[in-house]
């Protein structure tokens, strides 16, 4: 069963969310994913990772960001490049945090089919360290997982970007796929140093209590091995499984047409059920 609604994020923006599971009378652990930079709750194969959770036996949630660049709309397009440059780490972490209070209030899955002492926060990319602050800071949420992690948000941040990015107000990344040149304005930055200590990977996940695993291809073009090995430096109590020759996206790709989920996306899925149900 799969239920999409909207939610009201940061700045009053909206975005969608949807819900996977599988109606069984009894109750299911939830986890909540959070995509990463450039990324959207329909890309890929994010769904079918969703609908194999769902086969699992949890409540699988998904959402965009509400400045993630796409819309209601448009769901599945960088359709409003405005609100994505107007984007930051703690806007995501409101959302996430939307997110979770909807999961207290909501109606849409059953009592009797939701387990609301079981949440997971998994966070892919750049949503690997939204998913750790919010986990730290909210006691709802019981576990983390990260999926090809970033290590620190401020590691692209060199001085020379930072002088120039001051001066012009905005920079562009490129979208491999779409080819569009995506602004980041200096809001970005500016929101990053004023919430400088909130934003601390080392200094929270070394105060970090929670069980936590960490997922990383060793073929990951944009995110080295070595983001995980310094996510469980900081935190050596955490899980780490390399799934060799695995991607960014554990083999996805978008649009995702194949009727089966790529090898390295099942041997994602096996680890985090098995940490899973060992925190059951």
């Amino acid at each position: 069963m799969n239920k999409q609604l909207t939610l009201i994020g940061a700045a009053g923006r909206p975005f969608a969310l949807d819900v996977t599971y599988q109606e069984t009378g009894q109750e299911k652990p939830v986890i909540v994913f959070a995509h990463g930079f450039k990324g959207f709750k329909d890309w890929g194969h994010w769904g079918a990772i969703a609908k194999a959770f769902a086969e699992a036996g949890f409540v699988f949630v998904k959402f965009n960001f509400s400045h993630n660049g796409v819309t209601i709309d448009q769901p599945v397009d960088f359709a409003d490049l405005e609100a994505f440059g107007r984007n930051n780490y703690m806007k995501e972490i409101v959302d996430l945090g939307v997110v979770m209070d909807w999961l207290f209030e909501q109606d849409v899955v059953p009592s009797g089919e939701i387990n609301l002492n079981k949440i997971t926060a998994v966070g892919h990319s750049r949503g690997g360290p939204i998913a750790i602050f919010k986990a730290f800071r909210d006691k709802r949420i019981s576990s983390v997982i990260t999926w090809a992690s970033v290590d620190k948000l401020d590691s692209w941040m060199d001085e020379e970007r930072i002088k120039h990015w001051r001066e012009t107000g905005v920079i562009y990344t490129l979208n491999g796929r779409t080819k569009q040149q995506m602004p980041l304005y200096f809001q970005l930055y500016e929101n990053f140093k004023e919430n400088e200590d909130w934003l601390n990977t080392e200094q929270v996940l070394t105060l970090f209590e929670k069980p936590m695993l960490i997922l990383q291809g060793s073929d990951d073009p944009a995110v080295s091995t070595a983001s995980a090995q310094q996510l469980q430096a900081w935190k050596k109590d955490a899980v780490l499984h390399i799934i060799q020759g695995a991607n960014h996206v554990f083999g996805g790709s978008h649009p995702f047409d194949s009727g089966e989920l790529p090898a390295h996306s099942r041997e994602l899925i096996e680890h985090c059920i098995g940490f899973l149900k060992r925190q059951i």
